[in-house]
């Protein structure tokens, strides 16, 4: 049955990848997928509840150190008829990584939804209620918070804050601060955005490559193109809160394509790391990756 995915990391090159957990959420799957015929689909929900797991990727790439997305934060919440979500971990998965927030030089954001955001201050943003208190500070505060122009000016807009990040919580510590990047823009060695709207009309993929070029392989960061293995094996399936679901479709169905690509889906269950397999006229999942104390050299991009 799946599992909420554990830290785990895989290099390419001199680079390493490593996804750091923050919790995970029990999701009432008619709501994420809505008219979804789970039955024709084993093995993908845990009790009739689709698993998610929330966290972030850790790059380290020279002396860089990259974070790309936040998580959801410390929180333990019921949302009734949706889900039960749980996180506070990421900064001690940080810290078994022998690093503190201050070590942290650059935060990426592949997008603004709730679950991808939550330690951006002090103030963990619950979902569909006011902030619990007022931030006092950025959770890693020499960084710089990168993120697409689109993804900032939707979510600054009154209209866009259902499942959205928090004004309070988010927002207002990021502003003046945040800085806009574009598709092509590199922003550590090896290491650049890619414009894939559609989930929401900014969302960024993120890639990484061997700045050396001796291992021709890259590895791309998905964000919420993907939320479950299923939409491998089935790219149709639409997630509830894609802003533009047709849009959501045609990158889903180009990342899926890519060849010599490790994909790193961070809601996956199990392992978040895998490649795309064909399987006749469809797509499979393949996963990989290793425990960070291992040396299994199936970690290898």
């Amino acid at each position: 049955m799946p599992q909420p995915a554990k830290r785990s990391c895989i290099t390419i090159g001199d680079t390493t990848i490593t996804y750091l957990p923050d919790g995970f959420g029990v999701h009432n799957p008619d709501v994420l997928f809505p008219g979804v015929d789970w039955t024709t689909r084993p093995g993908h929900l845990q009790d009739g509840q689709l698993l998610l797991s929330f966290g972030s990727f850790l790059i380290r790439a020279g002396d860089r150190r990259v974070l790309v997305d936040l998580a959801v934060g410390k929180i333990d919440v019921d949302v009734p008829g949706v889900a039960q979500l749980k996180g506070g971990s990421l900064l001690q998965n940080l810290a078994d990584e022998g690093l503190s927030a201050e070590d942290i030089d650059t935060v990426v954001y592949t997008h603004l939804h709730l679950d991808h955001v939550g330690w951006t201050s002090d103030v963990a943003p619950l979902p569909n209620a006011p902030a619990t208190g007022s931030p006092t500070g950025l959770t890693f505060p020499r960084a710089r918070h990168l993120m697409s122009e689109d993804e900032w000016q939707y979510w600054s807009t009154s209209a866009a804050a259902l499942g959205g990040p928090d004004a309070e919580a988010v927002l207002k510590p990021l502003d003046g601060i945040v800085e806009f990047v574009k598709s092509g823009d590199s922003i550590a060695p090896g290491v650049t955005v890619e414009a894939t709207p559609g989930h929401t009309p900014g969302h960024l993929a993120i890639v990484v490559r061997d700045p050396s070029g001796a291992n021709p392989e890259s590895v791309c960061i998905v964000g919420d193109i993907l939320h479950s293995p299923a939409q491998v094996g089935d790219p149709a399936l639409v997630f509830s809160s894609d802003v533009a679901p047709d849009q959501a479709r045609v990158v889903r169905d180009r990342v899926l394509a890519r060849p010599d690509t490790v994909l790193a889906a961070g809601h996956f269950t199990d392992g978040v790391f895998g490649r795309v397999t064909s399987v006749g006229d469809a797509y499979a999942w393949a996963p990989l990756g290793r425990s960070p104390h291992t040396g299994d050299p199936s970690g290898h991009a």
